[in-house]
């Protein structure tokens, strides 16, 4: 089992900065892709961001392109999310996610998800 816990969340305004961290303990050796998901109260889970062990392969949602960079440091089991210019819509609960098999924008393909810290983006 891989147990994932986020930091780093908060309350921030428009054009703010913020730096979510995730923490991997347990069978972390296993771990290959690791990524951020988001959901938005009344909204689906949406995808964010993903990284693979390497950190060679990032995909990002078309909405933080630009915005939100995806880091990892596999020394320290952490995966990071850098989120810059942020905006109302980015307002969130951002949950971190980690799979043995390869990144993947969709859900169902994360074994293991955090729970969650929220962000939330006043204009």
């Amino acid at each position: 089992q891989v147990q994932l816990v986020e930091s780093g969340g908060g309350s921030v305004q428009t054009g703010d900065s913020l730096r979510l961290s995730c923490a991997a303990s347990g069978r972390t050796f296993s771990i290959h892709a690791m990524g951020w998901f988001r959901q938005a109260p009344g909204k689906e889970r949406d995808f964010v961001a993903t990284i693979s062990w390497s950190g060679n392969s990032k995909y990002y949602a078309n909405s933080v392109k630009g915005r939100f960079t995806i880091s990892r440091d596999n020394a320290r089991n952490t995966a990071y999310l850098q989120m810059n210019s942020l905006k109302p819509e980015d307002t969130a609960v951002y949950y971190c996610v980690a799979d043995e098999g390869r990144i993947s924008r969709i859900p169902d393909e994360y074994e293991y998800w955090g729970q969650g810290t929220q962000v939330t983006v006043s204009s």
